[in-house]
């Protein structure tokens, strides 16, 4: 008897073994495939999508999970998990006696293992073959996994009614939050669910979810995973009614993440999720204040990296009235007055005026047919470059641009970086200091953060799982220009909302009440604002500083922090109008005029782009000859926009203080200019 009973469990191994053989390898490539995930610098997530098959199947490791969560789980379907080989012997003997007593399955004495097995391979019929080839592949799955891989198999794949598949996803339909932060109501709830995912659901039958959620309850206490107190308490708790929408978070850039790189099922951005979130309700609140049809826009860049902290793309992605899925962050829009401080810092450059110079706030006429008003129709008289930038006079900023050259201008602005957009078939004119070009809110918030910055353009750095992009070294403005500016914004009055002297900040309107702007920065961040209609439409009323400007200091609030000021460059000149060099006291207005015929100034040596070698490295070193022909006299060198000489003579030297390099500057007694990049070594 004893010899046939080992005979007849010989034949049955061998059998199995055959079985087992004939089954062909283990293909898990399906059983992997997950969600694309986009998350923020924290690695929080901001934006699931669901895969090619409409599944949301997030990636989740076991270590992400509450252990008594777990505990739980292993107590209602598979106490003996951690000691098994894949198979529960004990289950599957009651499970075969259960079979040959009643003719059919009336238990599987499913391990967790086998349940894997069956989500990895499903199969619609419940057959003995069936069964056979569950524990076959539960073993295969914890020889290739182990123990971890195959409870994070089971906690990705594990049906939860409908699309929603694995304990991540469901956490986040029925709870809303990561299954890190459960109770035990809401963990005994998904602990319960993927055995009859839909008769359970809670969203369409809670009085069955509710049963099923306090047996799992039941099981946990008798087995000492939570106590009886516990177990009363998360009864009492109700069950989920509808799913919540999965989180959608920067939806504009998780879109634009995914675009550029389909493959990368998750994808980490620099956005701060936080911060986001915060600013996303600031723009959807502010649109809707401002009217019918109105987005609105929010860009916050990370001053010392480059790095985008939030990008707010529209005042709703799922607005279809706001036209919310457009990325007006994107958009090519008219910028209005908000670039007017590159044409300052242009004429500070060159030495053509100081903040302390006196300009003229009067009515004038360019180019025998262009005549600026300013936006209150009134005008100041005469004021100083600050006070005409603060107040973003229109004539003065005409008046420099002219000066300095809108060619000049615009090349400055793409030299930089931004993709600076003219009217077709045009040449830069007047009219681009006042907003006749197109521009990007991303452009405007890169070109402001090179003020912060010293002059040097920020390179932008979208993703936290990437290498930060290689700086380009391009330049908006030399440093002193650069700080002169971010000082007279620094003191430009504010809003009804918010105190002065806080942030650097401009703001602009297009034409025809289109855009409103406000772009602000501190030595931290630049935070650029848009608000408008997506579709160009005029809006009356829709004026920068009224709509936009309020929204700027409530972001920068939202961001936190004391405001840092942009530190003074080392060679500023901090003096009165007095204190200027006569040429710089007025912009061209009190100076004698030239005589006709006078030869155009003109810098004669250093040459632009020359190398000179001093030999600095000597303390001997010889100074730098300066060499001017033309002009009226008298004449005033500049370095970098420091006067550094001043005479009737076309001769002077300069005596460096250091390598590197350094722009030259010449300008006489009628307001003319002229300047040079040398490198000195």
């Amino acid at each position: 008897m004893l010899c046939l009973g080992a005979l007849a469990a010989l034949s049955s191994g061998i059998a199995l073994w055959r079985f087992a053989a004939s089954l062909p390898p283990l293909d898990l490539t399906q059983a992997e495939l997950r969600s694309t995930v986009v998350l923020d610098r924290q690695g929080d997530l901001l934006r699931p999508f669901a895969t090619a098959g409409g599944r949301w199947r997030l990636p989740l490791s076991v270590d992400r999970v509450d252990p008594r969560m777990l505990a739980m789980l292993r107590a209602y379907e598979d106490r003996h998990f951690e000691s098994h080989p894949g198979i529960d012997p004990a289950a599957a003997a009651r499970a075969a006696w259960q079979w040959l007593r009643h003719g059919r399955i009336v238990s599987g004495g499913s391990t967790l293992s086998m349940q894997v097995a069956r989500l990895v391979e499903p199969r619609p019929e419940r057959s003995l073959a069936q069964k056979l080839r569950q524990m076959v592949r539960a073993v295969e799955l914890e020889r290739r996994l182990g123990k971890a891989g195959v409870l994070e198999l089971y906690l990705a794949l594990a049906p939860y009614g409908g699309p929603v598949e694995g304990l991540r996803a469901a956490s986040l339909a029925y709870f809303g939050r990561e299954p890190a932060r459960l109770s035990f109501a809401e963990a005994a709830l998904l602990v319960a669910l993927p055995q009859a995912p839909e008769a359970r659901r809670p969203d369409r039958f809670p009085a069955t979810a509710r049963r099923a959620r306090d047996r799992v309850l039941d099981i946990a206490a008798a087995q000492g995973v939570v106590t009886a107190a516990e177990a009363a308490a998360a009864k009492a708790e109700p069950v989920p009614t509808a799913r919540k929408p999965f989180p959608m978070l920067a939806a504009h850039a998780a879109e634009e993440a995914v675009a550029a790189d389909p493959g990368a099922r998750t994808q980490r951005l620099t956005l701060d999720g936080r911060l986001q979130a915060s600013l996303e309700s600031l723009a959807a609140e502010r649109a809707t204040a401002a009217g019918p049809d109105l987005s609105a826009a929010i860009l916050v860049l990370d001053n010392a990296s480059g790095a985008v902290l939030a990008q707010v793309g529209s005042a709703g992605y799922l607005d279809a009235g706001r036209r919310g899925a457009i990325d007006m962050t994107q958009a090519v829009r008219s910028p209005g007055s908000a670039l007017k401080p590159f044409i300052y810092a242009l004429a500070f450059e060159a030495g053509i005026a100081h903040p302390e110079t006196l300009v003229e706030d009067r009515p004038a006429r360019f180019a025998a047919t262009y005549a600026p008003e300013n936006f209150d129709l009134t005008y100041q008289g005469t004021v100083s470059a600050r006070r005409a930038l603060q107040l973003s006079l229109n004539v003065p900023a005409v008046d420099l641009l002219e000066a300095v050259g809108p060619a000049r201008f615009v090349a400055r602005l793409r030299s930089a970086g931004a993709d600076v957009v003219l009217p077709r078939d045009t040449a830069p004119g007047l009219p681009v200091a006042l907003g006749g070009l197109g521009i990007t809110l991303t452009d405007v918030a890169r070109l402001f953060s090179g003020l912060a910055r010293g002059g040097v353009m920020p390179d932008i750095a979208r993703r936290a799982d990437r290498p930060a992009p290689a700086s380009s070294g391009a330049r908006v403005a030399e440093p002193v220009a650069a700080w002169y500016v971010a000082d007279i914004l620094r003191g430009a009055p504010p809003p009804e909302n918010a105190l002065p002297n806080r942030i650097a900040y401009k703001t602009g309107t297009s034409y025809g009440y289109r855009d409103a702007w406000a772009v602000g920065f501190d030595r931290r961040a630049t935070i650029a604002v848009w608000v408008g209609r997506a579709d160009g439409a005029a809006v009356p009323g829709l004026v920068g500083r009224a709509v936009a400007a309020p929204v700027l200091f409530d972001a920068f609030a939202r961001y936190g922090g004391e405001p840092v000021p942009v530190p003074q460059a080392r060679d500023a000149l901090v003096a009165t109008n007095a204190g200027l060099p006569p040429p710089m006291r007025h912009l061209r207005k009190d100076a004698p005029a030239a005589t006709a015929g006078t030869t155009p100034l003109k810098i004669a040596y250093p040459p632009d782009g020359a190398r000179i070698d001093l030999g600095l490295s000597d303390p001997g070193a010889s100074s730098l000859a300066l060499k001017a022909l033309g002009g009226v006299p008298p004449l005033t060198w500049m370095v970098d926009g420091l006067p550094v000489a001043q005479g009737a003579r076309r001769q002077s030297e300069w005596r460096p203080d250091g390598a590197g390099f350094a722009r030259l500057s010449v300008m006489d007694a009628s307001g003319a200019s002229d300047s040079v990049v040398v490198r000195i070594e």
